[in-house]
C-alpha cells in the first residue's frame, strides 16, 4: 500500500467513527460574529473545540503583537483586554524560551503596513486587508526580500529585521522592536534616518537606541569593511527595502495591499483540496501528524472566514488533532482555504470577555507573541 493511499485510509476510518453530525449550529454574539462549540467522538477518543464565524462585511481583524513591541510575551486575552477586541485567537509562531528575544517572530509578519519579521523556509502567511468596508484574507507560502537600496542603486542584501543578530549577519532593527537593539557588544551599529536614509552616526558595540524616525543597521565588525564600502559608494545615504513574494504569482497584489500579515506553518487547505506535504513547509512529520492542539483560520465556501482552535493533549477532555484530521474536519465545514497557525500550548480562544477553550498547559493560557484580534467594522487600531 502506498503512503499515500494509507493516509487516506486513516483519515477515512477516523471519520467513519465520527457518532455526530458534520454541521454546526452557531449563536449570534455580536454583528457579524457567531460561536459554536465543537465536538466529535471518534474511536481514538473526544475531540473539543470551538469555533467563531466571522462576516467580512462586519468585522475587522488586525494583528497585534504582544507588548506593541517586536519581542516580549502576553497572553491572547490580555492582548484583547488592551485593544477592546470583541474575540482573538493566537496567531503567529514565536521564540518561546527565557532570553530577552521571547516572543520574537517565527515567520513574516507585518502590522500597519511595517514589516516586523522576515519569512522563514517559505512557510505560509496570512494577509489582512480591509477594503471597501469588506475584510479580505489571502493565504499563500511565502518569501521575503530584505535589502538595504543606497541613493545610487546599489544594494546590501539583509539577513533579518528585528531579532537576535548571529555571528556574521547584517540585521535592521525599526522603531517598532522597542528602545534599544539589545544587541550585544561585539558589533557595529549605524543610525539612519528613516525618511532622508541619511546615516547620522555608525558607533562600536551593541544595544543603540532607537529613535523615532530612525532604524539601526546591526553588523559584526567582521563585515565592516564591506559595509563601510558599501556606504561610501552609496554617499552614506541608504534606506530599507522590503518585498513579500507568495508562491502563487496571483497574489502578490493582495500581499502588497495587505495591512497586516502573519506566518502559520501548514497551508493544509488550498481551492477546497487538502495538502499535506510537510516537507514543503520545511518541517517535521512529527508536527504534521501528531495530535495536538491546533488554532487555525479558514475561508468557507459561502465567504464567511473562521477562527478555529481545538484542544488537545488532555485525553478526558480532548485528545487533539493531526493536521490530515484538521483539515478534514474544516473541509467538513465549509472551508476552502486553511493555514494552520500556532498550537499546542499556545492555543486559545477569547470570546466576549472570556477565553472559551480549554489550554493544555497545566499553569494555564501562555503568554504568547501575538494574537488575531477581531473588531466591530467601525473599530480596529
Amino acid at each position: 500500500m502506498t503512503r499515500t493511499l494509507q493516509i487516506t485510509v486513516t483519515i477515512v476510518l477516523i471519520f467513519a467513527a465520527l457518532h455526530t453530525a458534520h454541521s454546526q449550529e452557531f449563536t449570534k454574539v455580536a454583528d457579524g460574529v457567531e460561536h459554536a462549540e465543537f465536538f466529535r467522538q471518534t474511536d481514538a477518543g473526544p475531540i473539543r473545540g470551538n469555533l467563531i464565524r466571522l462576516d467580512p462585511r462586519r468585522v475587522r481583524l488586525d494583528v497585534v503583537h504582544a507588548m506593541d513591541a517586536a519581542i516580549g510575551v502576553e497572553r491572547t486575552s490580555s492582548i484583547a483586554i488592551r485593544y477592546g477586541a470583541i474575540a482573538a485567537v493566537n496567531a503567529g509562531f514565536f521564540r518561546l524560551d527565557t532570553s530577552i528575544w521571547a516572543g520574537d517572530s517565527a515567520g513574516v509578519m507585518r502590522i500597519n503596513g511595517r514589516l516586523i519579521s522576515e519569512s522563514y523556509g517559505g512557510r505560509a502567511a496570512l494577509g489582512l486587508i480591509y477594503r471597501d468596508g469588506e475584510m479580505h484574507a489571502v493565504i499563500d507560502r511565502v518569501n521575503t526580500d530584505l535589502r538595504l537600496k543606497g541613493s545610487n542603486d546599489g544594494v546590501l542584501v539583509l539577513d533579518g529585521v528585528n531579532r537576535e543578530r548571529k555571528e556574521g549577519e547584517v540585521v535592521v532593527f525599526t522603531e517598532e522592536f522597542g528602545r534599544s537593539t539589545l544587541t550585544d557588544p561585539n558589533g557595529m551599529e549605524m543610525v539612519v534616518d528613516e525618511k532622508s536614509g541619511v546615516v547620522l552616526r555608525t558607533k562600536s558595540g551593541g544595544s543603540s537606541p532607537i529613535q523615532p524616525g530612525t532604524f539601526i543597521v546591526s553588523f559584526a565588525k567582521s563585515r565592516s569593511a564591506a559595509i563601510e564600502g558599501f556606504l561610501k559608494s552609496q554617499n552614506n545615504q541608504v534606506w530599507i527595502s522590503s518585498a513579500i513574494t507568495p508562491v502563487n504569482a496571483s497574489k502578490s497584489g493582495d500581499f502588497i495591499l495587505a495591512d497586516d500579515i502573519v506566518g502559520g506553518v501548514g497551508y493544509i487547505v488550498q481551492n477546497g483540496k487538502m495538502v499535506l506535504d510537510w516537507s514543503v513547509e520545511k518541517t517535521s512529520k512529527g508536527f504534521y501528524e501528531t495530535r495536538h492542539p491546533r488554532t487555525a483560520f479558514a475561508k468557507l465556501n459561502d465567504g464567511m472566514l473562521l477562527l478555529v482552535t481545538l484542544d488537545g493533549r488532555q485525553p478526558e477532555h480532548s485528545i487533539g488533532v493531526s493536521l490530515a484530521e484538521l483539515a478534514e474536519i474544516l473541509k467538513s465545514l465549509g472551508a476552502v482555504e486553511v493555514i494552520n497557525l500556532d498550537g499546542g500550548g499556545s492555543t486559545a480562544m477569547f470570546l466576549d470577555g472570556k477565553i472559551v477553550n480549554r489550554p493544555s498547559d497545566k499553569e494555564g493560557e501562555r503568554r504568547v507573541g501575538d494574537a488575531l484580534l477581531v473588531f466591530p467594522v467601525k473599530g480596529g487600531k
